[in-house]
């Protein structure tokens, strides 16, 4: 009769058990309170905003004010100061992001499905003018647009504002449309469909999470964008939001802290409105379960 052995269990690899150590929990709480840090930094600034709108003797040090009002909303709801300017901006950053969707979509189309001797080389031109500053070519600019007779002007404005978004969003438009399976398009040629006919009805329809991305991208760009709207815009009736917002500092340093907290919650509020309408018409995800049979 054999004796029967016990062997003993076999280390895990590396020699370290499943077990979280003393020094993983505290590396784990360390990062979590990096992390509470950072929120508290986004959140108090926006917890300022929020407090100091209806706040009529509102300051730049974060407090509850002794008696709530709406006073601040009252002095900026007006055209000129408000209205506007708002929608000044909205043309400029719809207009902009219109333009940029259709033109990326056009330029990543044989970017994505076409392999060209020079495509390569093309795709890092691309990339290239994203890295250009636009401080450094708004001086031949403006010089174009005085001889173009485009200055103050808004679609000259708004041309210009999509041709500057225009890299980034063909470089982020391929992207998406390489996910767009090849195959639904060779079915819809065999069906007799050109390839503008396959772009329109197969390619766009299953990535317009990836177009509403684009479109948010270069909105919200354009949206906040005060450089070029204040060099190439002249007037004050065509000056957008992000430059009229000027007008709540005033000289030698003073500034109304209320109204301009006002202004603030009101020019934030269509662009969190745009990302929740986006949201809920695209989706949270491509559609192509079940297109391409395996």
């Amino acid at each position: 009769m054999t004796d029967t052995m016990t062997r003993p269990a076999a280390p895990a690899r590396g020699g370290v058990g499943r077990l979280a150590g003393p020094r993983v929990k505290a590396t784990r709480v360390a990062a979590n309170l990096v992390l509470l840090v950072i929120a508290l930094l986004f959140v108090l600034p926006m917890a300022w905003v929020l407090v100091a709108s209806f706040d009529a003797e509102a300051t730049l040090s974060f407090g509850l004010p002794d008696a709530v009002t709406t006073a601040n909303f009252s002095a900026i709801l007006t055209p000129e100061l408000t209205w506007l300017p708002l929608w000044n901006a909205f043309v400029l950053s719809a207009g902009s992001g219109a333009i940029t969707v259709v033109v990326a979509v056009l330029a990543a189309y044989p970017l994505s499905r076409y392999r060209m001797r020079f495509g390569k080389y093309f795709l890092y031109s691309v990339l290239f003018g994203t890295c250009l500053p636009i401080t450094a070519i708004m001086v031949p600019v403006y010089a174009l647009f005085v001889q173009l007779n485009l200055l103050d002007s808004l679609p000259g404005t708004i041309f210009f504002m999509a041709a500057t978004s225009l890299p980034m969003a063909i470089w982020m438009t391929k992207n998406f449309m390489d996910s767009v399976p090849i195959s639904l398009e060779e079915a819809a040629w065999t069906e007799g469909a050109s390839a503008m006919q396959a772009l329109w009805r197969v390619v766009l329809p299953l990535m317009r999470p990836g177009i509403a991305v684009v479109f948010i991208f270069v909105f919200v760009q354009a949206w906040g964008n005060f450089f070029v709207p204040f060099v190439l815009l002249l007037s004050p009736e065509k000056q957008p939001a992000a430059v009229s917002i000027f007008a709540f500092f005033g000289q030698y340093g003073s500034v109304a802290y209320g109204q301009l907290a006002a202004y603030s919650l009101l020019y934030a509020a269509p662009v969190l409105g745009l990302y929740v309408l986006v949201t809920r018409i695209s989706g949270s995800a491509f559609a192509l379960a079940g297109a391409v049979k395996g």
